[in-house]
């Protein structure tokens, strides 16, 4: 297959023999598997997948368990077994791996459940990349796209000639195209054509580093300043709300006078209310109420303690007399 494969390869580049003299060829390469690997529909369903197939391998073992828990106990009742048992028990367990063993196979075998599944899994993403991969060839320019992955093998790739981000892109574009608004889809673009623009030319690449350098420290400069004022205004903020909780308490004749020229500090004055407060006593009538629930609650217990002692006792009478029946019915 390799061989024919070359073969077909090598025939092509002749034929475009003529026309390589007056354009380069352009060639181009992708890797499939790393293109399902970072397409988010295809690693969701692959996870699912995989927990389907760790079920399937627990019951196996599972399988696997019960076999070798039957071959255990077959082999210690042996020797007390007849020879028909043992027969019987050696058919079971034969029957039971023949049973595991096709099940392994129609899950995990070459024609099983999971290599199909994962084949119905990669076939949609496979007939996008195709057609994304088209439509870049045809964009710009390129003779030949291979797969890195396929049969083919390739024992040099530069990576400059890899595509496989620019096709992720483009179904990454797609997929959000109907979520994104003009504008946003504007910049997106706009973005992925510079992107594009790195993967064909990579010099590049250090040019829009500093760029990306120079934008992220002129954001982080206007952040800076924007937190700055932030903080000069909590704080004057704080100041205004101090002074006016300050005018406040001393409306209200809160705060201390300041100190007197005699060195005395004044006293704060005693409002009317604080004034009430001292000149009445203090009310007795709660200490009076304790006393008198602590009086109840003492009552209740002693009684409750009573009613148990005579119960105890009516109980020990009863339990004696019932004794005392059953020794004159004995000596009866």
């Amino acid at each position: 297959m390799r061989r024919q494969f070359l073969f077909i390869f090598l025939a092509l580049i002749v034929a475009n023999t003529s026309q390589a003299q007056t354009r380069s060829t352009r060639i181009g390469y992708i890797d499939m598997e790393y293109i399902l690997e970072n397409v988010s529909d295809y690693k969701e369903a692959t996870a699912q997948l995989e927990l389907k197939a760790q079920k399937w391998k627990q019951e196996i073992e599972s399988k696997k368990l019960e076999i070798n828990t039957l071959k255990e106990n077959l082999k210690a009742e042996k020797a007390l077994l007849t020879k028909e048992l043992i027969d019987e028990r050696e058919t079971e367990i034969k029957f039971l791996e023949t049973e595991m063993l096709d099940y392994q196979q129609k899950q995990f075998g070459a024609d099983g459940n999971l290599i199909r599944h994962k084949t119905a899994l990669a076939k949609p993403i496979q007939d996008q990349v195709f057609t994304a991969v088209q439509d870049i060839a045809e964009a710009k320019n390129y003779d030949f796209v291979f797969d890195k992955s396929a049969d083919l093998t390739m024992l040099f790739s530069n990576k400059r000639f890899d595509i496989s981000d620019q096709v992720i892109r483009v179904l990454n574009r797609t997929d959000k195209r109907e979520q994104l608004t003009k504008k946003q889809l504007k910049e997106q673009e706009a973005k992925e054509n510079i992107e594009n623009a790195i993967d064909e030319n990579p010099a590049l690449k250090d040019r829009q580093k500093v760029l990306d350098d120079r934008k992220a420290a002129r954001e982080k400069l206007i952040q800076d300043r924007k937190l700055e004022q932030e903080a000069k205004k909590k704080e004057y903020d704080d100041k205004r709300k101090a002074i006016a909780a300050e005018r406040e308490a001393r409306k209200n004749g809160t705060v201390s006078e300041p100190a007197k020229t005699d060195g005395t500090t004044a006293k704060p004055a005693e409002t009317t209310e604080q004034k009430t407060t001292t000149a009445e006593p203090a009310p007795t009538s709660s200490k009076a109420e304790e006393r008198q629930k602590l009086f109840e609650q003492r009552k209740k217990e002693l009684e409750e303690r009573k009613k148990k002692i005579l119960e105890e006792r009516e109980a020990a009478k009863k339990a004696k007399e019932a004794e005392t029946q059953k020794t004159n019915t004995t000596n009866n």
